[in-house]
């Protein structure tokens, strides 16, 4: 089961204009793509390197009538950190949104945590308040946890998380928690780490971001991105357990794709790819397609 890029790219999303955070230096990168109830194409998308202060992260919108229109509409700013809950000035990241009975949750990293939001019309996002009045769901055992994504199986999710932390063995993975209520996590695993990606990055975190994972007939395949920009990396997986892509091995892997933070959309029967441009200024899609192999 590997991945390929079976069309041309188009571009959805470029550049945006911020007002007070512009900066020439601005990035979008880490971002989500999904349907709203009207169904509208919305994406949201973390804004590096603004003017917001702190990390310099926060969320931006785009909406797009069709998936296979270019340049969807710009829509402002989404959301910014909110250090009066606990998170971290400027420090939004990787949005990732699940549709559950009804309910769209967004699942995002404020720097040092996953937090949890939802929305009734896929649109309008409001955090999700735990017990201690803040919308963190868990972090650890690695510092700056982020880039969520949720995969449900049955009755059981999947989220799968990066973090990353310097002088550990291994110093960069991709861990895994379950849930049956998007509530109450288990204790993280790690599910992929080491092997000939950690020799593909520029940095000792860099090799096991924006993971994300696709059920397809019985078996998983993560995507695991080493390196953003001009000479873009994500080496694919494949495992029949959706907890074990192998950790300081490679023999689950299948190959790489030229492309960074990938996000896999099913619609209409058919798989597409959305992934950022090489030059980090803005977000593309194509389609994509497997090639069996036994």
């Amino acid at each position: 089961m590997r991945p390929r890029i079976a069309s041309e790219w188009w571009q959805i999303a470029g550049d945006p204009d911020l007002g007070a955070y512009t900066t020439p230096d601005q990035q979008p990168v880490d971002f989500a793509v999904w349907q709203a109830a009207d169904g509208t194409w919305q994406l949201w998308s973390c804004i590096r390197h603004t003017a917001c202060g702190g990390q310099t992260r926060l969320f931006y919108r785009w909406e797009g009538v069709s998936l296979s229109d270019e340049h969807w509409q710009p829509m402002g700013i989404a959301m910014e950190a909110r250090a009066d809950l606990g998170e971290t000035p400027g420090g939004l990241q990787a949005p990732h949104v699940v549709l559950v009975d009804g309910i769209y949750y967004m699942f995002y990293g404020d720097w040092n945590r996953i937090c949890l939001a939802r929305s009734d019309d896929g649109k309008a996002f409001e955090r999700v308040l735990g017990p201690r009045g803040d919308p963190a769901l868990f972090s650890g055992p690695y510092e700056n946890s982020r880039d969520p994504m949720v995969l449900r199986v049955g009755d059981t999710f999947y989220c799968y998380y990066m973090g990353h932390k310097q002088n550990a063995m291994p110093s960069s993975a991709v861990f895994c928690r379950t849930s049956h209520d998007l509530r109450a996590w288990s204790e993280p695993v790690i599910v992929a780490a080491g092997g000939i990606a950690t020799q593909d990055t520029n940095w000792f975190g860099g090799d096991c971001e924006c993971p994300f994972v696709v059920a397809r007939n019985g078996r998983y395949c993560l995507f695991r991105t080493q390196r953003y920009g001009l000479d873009n990396l994500t080496t694919q997986y494949v495992s029949a357990n959706p907890l074990d892509f192998g950790v300081n091995d490679d023999r689950c892997r299948v190959g790489t794709l030229p492309v960074a933070a990938p996000e896999i959309i099913e619609f209409g029967g058919r798989h597409y790819i959305a992934a950022l441009l090489p030059s980090l200024k803005g977000i593309r899609i194509a389609e994509l397609e497997w090639v069996d192999e036994a």
